[in-house]
């Protein structure tokens, strides 16, 4: 299984503040990340009900979500504040105007580690459920689970656990997307407030780097 960083570096961003913290509060208990994309290139996936669907691009964030007792990382990609591609027709009003989202990604994961930045390292166990708040909803990657079953890369116990984890995030996250908006916008708006009050840009490689060159 794939070993992926929360700060998201396989996708090439060239810089981005990321903010990586542990938040204990009424409606959360787990760890939150924030990526503020400064700047790159727009991305697009196609999904049948809201169409063309924005992933990257500058001024989004992604909001990552841990929670506690639970085998996903939660990925919220936000248009940038207050705003959504016009292009999309059937996009209904946010739970919060100021965080309006784009898509949710869910990866099936088996187990969080952490690099030697301190950076959160999710083992992903190849299961995905994507979904928008159009009301798209889709469960991705399927083959590779299997694949790994059949390789023997995953047991039993781990291919049923991902299956399992796959119907609790559609029971719990997709069922009522307008709930999950609602959920995800009071975690963005705590984090956000933690930011304003001085929570730090986490240190990872990426970040010391760029300072490196600004200060070189």
């Amino acid at each position: 299984m794939k070993h992926k960083r929360l700060n998201r570096d396989a996708w090439g961003f060239s810089y981005y503040p990321y903010y990586q913290t542990r938040l204990d509060c009424e409606f959360f208990h787990g760890t939150v990340c924030l990526i503020r994309l400064t700047d790159g290139g727009e991305n697009y996936w196609q999904m049948p009900r809201a169409g063309r669907v924005q992933v990257t691009g500058g001024g989004m964030c992604w909001l990552e979500l841990i929670p506690d007792g639970e085998n996903r990382v939660i990925t919220v990609k936000y248009f940038p504040d207050g705003s959504h591609d016009p292009a999309r027709k059937n996009y209904p009003a946010p739970a919060d105007r100021r965080y309006p989202p784009s898509v949710w990604y869910v990866d099936i994961t088996d187990g969080i580690e952490y690099d030697e930045c301190g950076i959160a390292v999710y083992i992903d166990k190849y299961l995905d459920v994507i979904f928008t708040p159009e009301g798209d909803v889709k469960i991705d990657d399927r083959d590779e689970l299997d694949a790994a079953f059949r390789s023997g890369e995953l047991t039993r116990k781990q291919y049923d656990d991902a299956l399992d984890e796959c119907e609790r995030v559609l029971d719990e996250l997709c069922a009522d997307i307008r709930k999950t908006d609602a959920w995800c916008a009071k975690i963005r708006q705590r984090i956000e407030e933690m930011i304003a009050c001085g929570l730090p840009v986490t240190p990872c490689r990426e970040v010391l780097e760029r300072q490196g060159q600004e200060q070189g």
